[in-house]
């Protein structure tokens, strides 16, 4: 779908606070598009990222509120990928009724972008841990590479430096790929599927369509592409990362980087020094781990499992209601010395899990009881297995506290 935004009106549905709207927004305005910029949110919620932004002659900013005569009178609305059932929308629906051309960021970049020269990386759960070993892999080895997509920020703004030696890795959720595959469908050279597992039900409807939309990844590759999915039984020596699931993440990873031409040693060592991703079990200090990416039930049992003595870990889990089945989150109480359950998801879980589990109304009274409890040798792990939107903007907001939480009480300890 090419595209000439130049004198265009353009609305971007969505600044977000992961950088992509924004990152297309500034795109839109350096090639000469008229852009209505509306988000749901508020500008105060918003603050940081419109200060971002700034100002221009070409843009209009509207919060609180989406207004449909800024959907039906555009020439192209950029629609944000979160939005769940898209299909349902009521302001999409009137811009798709209007025949007004409605695409996302990562069209937009896909479009720009040599396939041959792209590796895409999806999963229910490792893929930001996945695409980021393989760009650690590809820097080691000395290749030109980007990294963008769902991990955050936008790489449009980076085309310029984009040559026809880079490798770009992209992170693609579920949602990007029903919308590239929407307007006509597209798949990197390189193809990553780490997981699946019910996840985003909520956006997809069934696990059913949660799942083809994974699977979309491959759909149109050519006979010479490469796809890779991991191996159950994959392993990786002298990672600094814990857990046997870093593991698989890594064997993969090593597999798609030498698929795009990397020297395989630099490739290896490159993953093995590899420190891993904020709120991804985040060493936060001795015996406190967060792991507040952990938005599904499999995730936190792996986060479990990457323990010696899961009967010592003191587990925090809950948060915003995906419609997921809970049951792999809640049988985890059977594994660990105790479990506090926080969020909307709470209240399920107490009822569903086989061994008491402390129900808190915050993570901050989560943190306070289990430091109560804990013992010499235990560990403190904040990981979901939920969403983070009932109580927290994202989950980055969610591990920050945590965090903090966890400093602050570690140092009045140190005081008394």
């Amino acid at each position: 779908m090419g595209i000439n935004f130049k004198d265009a009106r353009v609305t971007v549905m969505g600044l977000g606070r992961f950088g992509g709207g924004l990152g297309v927004t500034r795109w839109l305005l350096a090639q000469g598009a008229k852009v209505i910029l509306t988000d749901l949110a508020t500008e105060d919620a918003l603050a940081a990222q419109i200060t971002d932004l700034g100002t221009h002659a070409n843009l209009e900013c509207v919060f609180g509120e989406h207004r449909e005569e800024d959907f039906v009178h555009a020439d192209v609305v950029i629609a944000n990928p979160a939005v769940p059932m898209p299909w349902k929308n009521m302001y999409l629906q009137s811009a798709w009724r209007a025949g007004v051309t409605v695409t996302t960021e990562i069209e937009i970049l896909t479009n720009q972008l040599n396939r041959k020269k792209v590796i895409g990386v999806t999963g229910s759960s490792g893929k930001s841990t996945t695409a980021s070993m393989i760009y650690a892999g590809l820097q080691s080895a000395c290749v030109p590479c980007l990294l963008g997509g769902n991990i955050g920020g936008s790489l449009l703004t980076q085309l310029s430096s984009i040559n026809s030696e880079t490798i770009v890795v992209l992170e693609l959720s579920s949602a990007m790929l029903w919308w590239l595959e929407k307007n006509g469908g597209w798949s990197p050279s390189v193809a990553v599927l780490t997981t699946i597992e019910p996840n985003h039900l909520d956006w997809h409807g069934s696990f059913d369509e949660y799942k083809s939309c994974k699977e979309l990844l491959f759909k149109h590759q050519s006979e010479d592409d490469t796809s890779l999915t991991q191996d159950a039984e994959a392993s990786f020596e002298g990672l600094l990362l814990i857990g046997k699931h870093n593991e698989r993440n890594a064997a993969v990873a090593f597999l798609a980087a030498i698929s795009a031409g990397a020297d395989a040693k630099r490739v290896r060592k490159g993953i093995q020094e590899f420190r891993g991703l904020p709120h991804r079990l985040q060493y936060v200090c001795d015996g406190f781990y967060n792991d507040s990416k952990s938005t599904t039930p499999t995730a936190t049992k792996l986060a479990v499992d990457a323990f010696d003595d899961a009967d010592k870990v003191h587990l925090i889990v809950g948060g915003y209601d995906k419609k997921i089945g809970l049951e792999l989150l809640a049988k985890q109480s059977e594994r660990v010395a105790c479990m506090y359950a926080i969020g909307a998801t709470a209240p399920a879980l107490v009822e569903q899990c086989l061994r008491e589990v402390i129900q808190c109304a915050s993570l901050e009274e989560a943190v306070i009881r289990a430091m109560k409890n804990m013992k010499e040798g235990d560990v403190l792990l904040l990981s979901p297995g939920c969403a983070s939107w009932d109580q927290f903007a994202n989950y980055e907001a969610r591990g920050e506290l945590f965090c903090e939480l966890v400093t602050a009480a570690k140092t009045n300890q140190q005081v008394h």
